[in-house]
C-alpha cells in the first residue's frame, strides 16, 4: 500500500513526498524497537517503564503476521527508508471470547508527530482489517493526550471511560481513557 500524506498545517510533509504503508517485516525489528523506546524512557504514553532489547521486542513482532487480525504496519519514507511510525492491531484479551475484539495502537517517529502519519497509517489498518471476523477495536490512551483523542474520534471511536489513576510512573499516576470502535457487522450480529 502507498499513501500520500494529507498535509495537517504547521510542520507537514510536502504534497510531494510519499510515504509507503506496508507490513513490518523482521528487518524493521531495530528501528521499531527504538521508536518505542522513546516513548519507554521519556514519555507516559506507554505504561512500560524500561526499554526492550530487539530481541525482547521479536516476540511482539511476530505476533503480528501479514494477515489476520493482529496486524503490524509500518509508515516508511520512500526517499530515505526511514521509519516514520507503525500500528497495530492486538488481541485485547487472551481469553477465547475476546477473539473478535483488538486492541489498536499507532506510534509515530517524535519528529513526526502532527504531520498525518498516524492517520495514514490507521486508515491503512482499518482498511486492511476489512475483511477480518473483528466485531470491536479498542483503545487505551494514557492521559493527556489531546492528539490521540482526536485521531480516534475522527476514526469513529467513541470514549467509553476512564480508568483513574490506574498507571504509575515517574513518580505519578496516570489516568487512561478507552475507547471503543464497531467494526464489521456480520450476519447474524445486528
Amino acid at each position: 500500500m502507498q499513501y500520500p500524506v494529507p498535509p495537517h498545517g504547521g510542520d507537514i510533509v510536502s504534497a510531494s513526498s510519499e510515504v509507503q504503508v506496508r507490513p513490518g517485516a523482521e528487518d524493521d525489528l531495530e528501528a521499531l524497537t527504538d521508536l518505542y523506546n522513546h516513548y519507554v524512557r521519556e514519555t507516559a504514553i506507554t505504561f512500560d517503564t524500561r526499554p526492550f532489547t530487539a530481541e525482547e521486542r521479536r516476540p511482539w513482532l511476530l505476533s503480528h503476521p501479514e494477515d489476520g487480525p493482529h496486524r503490524l504496519l509500518v509508515a516508511q519514507e520512500r526517499a530515505n527508508g526511514r521509519i516514520l511510525g507503525y500500528a497495530t492491531s492486538s488481541p485485547f484479551r487472551p481469553k477465547p471470547a475476546y477473539e473478535t475484539s483488538v486492541e489498536t495502537s499507532v506510534y509515530c517517529a517524535p519528529d513526526a508527530g502532527g504531520r498525518g502519519i498516524g492517520t495514514l497509517l490507521y486508515k491503512a489498518l482499518f482498511e486492511a482489517l476489512e475483511g477480518e471476523d473483528l466485531h470491536r477495536a479498542y483503545a487505551g490512551v494514557a492521559l493527556p493526550n489531546e492528539a490521540s483523542g482526536r485521531l480516534h474520534v475522527r476514526f469513529g471511536f467513541e470514549l467509553v471511560g476512564t480508568y483513574q489513576e490506574v498507571g504509575r510512573k515517574f513518580g505519578r499516576y496516570w489516568d487512561v481513557a478507552w475507547y471503543e470502535k464497531p467494526l464489521g457487522v456480520r450476519a447474524g450480529d445486528a
